[in-house]
């Protein structure tokens, strides 16, 4: 079996207003070199959800750690910070202005989860990447022009040509 081998990013931060637009970037950037482009946007909306909430609701610190890696045909995206308390996925009233993050985040994710790490918690979603970068090739491909070649192109006799150096 031919298997393709890990790729990760790991930027460590403070879950500041000005930082999150610099980590969006990052994970643009990141998932760009990976030739993951169809993922760039749920990707990057994800992790701004998830730090966010860090900024808004990390306790004692608001310092924390994204993690990016595929494995094999998967995007995992976490945010591990410091604060031990385990948010909750809950539904916001339509007059309230926050309350939708997880929601969100499970919305635009195939799964999704959080879990304890001493000290604090991993809060992670995944996104399909193979079936991502398959579609892309297709699309790249679908522009290829499919006409017969002429009947020279495809004459099977050996041509020979000649050039002088001089």
């Amino acid at each position: 079996m031919i298997r393709q081998p890990s790729r990760h990013c790991t930027v460590e931060l403070q879950a500041l207003p000005a930082r999150i637009g610099h980590v969006r970037r990052i994970v643009t950037a990141q998932l760009r070199y990976w030739q993951l482009d169809a993922l760039i946007d749920p990707a990057a909306l994800g992790v701004t959800e998830l730090l966010a909430n860090v900024h808004r609701h990390a306790r004692p610190s608001k310092q924390c750690t994204v993690e990016l890696c595929v494995l094999l045909d998967q995007l995992t995206v976490s945010v591990h910070d410091l604060d031990p308390r385990l948010p909750r996925l809950r539904t916001a009233g339509s007059w309230e202005t926050s309350g939708r993050g997880l929601a969100l985040i499970a919305a635009l994710s195939e799964s999704w989860g959080v879990r304890p790490h001493d000290p604090g918690k991993i809060v992670w979603f995944t996104l399909p990447a193979l079936s991502t970068a398959l579609t892309e090739a297709r699309a790249r491909h679908a522009g290829w022009d499919t006409a017969p070649l002429p009947e020279s192109a495809t004459d099977p006799r050996p041509r020979t040509r000649s050039a002088q150096v001089g």
